[in-house]
């Protein structure tokens, strides 16, 4: 349920971008949520197509990137993607820290005509 304000605020900008470049209408929203960042793509894209109808927004297409979290490894520094059970770097075996990758939300670019 929480994406649904989030929504509201991306076609705001969106429709914002169109309307200071003049555009009859947004025709593609390059959005990027990564896994841990509390958002759902599908949920996004279900109060989108809601939300946008009778906006500049309305028939547009979000194009949403997903960013899979990735450990950084104290040792030698290398980013990895976490395997099931494990903390391990698969490079030398230490264990991995949190990153702030997989935790992005951000419109990327907007698209216009």
């Amino acid at each position: 349920m929480h994406e649904y304000p989030v929504t509201e605020q991306i076609i705001g900008i969106a429709t914002k971008h169109g309307l200071d470049a003049r555009a009859s209408e947004v025709s593609v929203i390059h959005l990027v949520v990564g896994e841990q960042s509390g958002y759902i793509g599908e949920s996004i894209q279900m109060y989108f197509d809601i939300i946008s109808e009778g906006t500049l927004c309305e028939g547009a297409r979000l194009d949403i990137k997903s960013v899979r979290p990735k450990l950084s490894c104290p040792s030698c520094g290398t980013l990895f993607e976490r395997k099931p059970m494990s903390f391990a770097c698969p490079k030398c075996g230490t264990d991995g820290a949190p990153t702030e990758i997989g935790k992005e939300f951000y419109i990327e670019s907007i698209e216009v005509i």
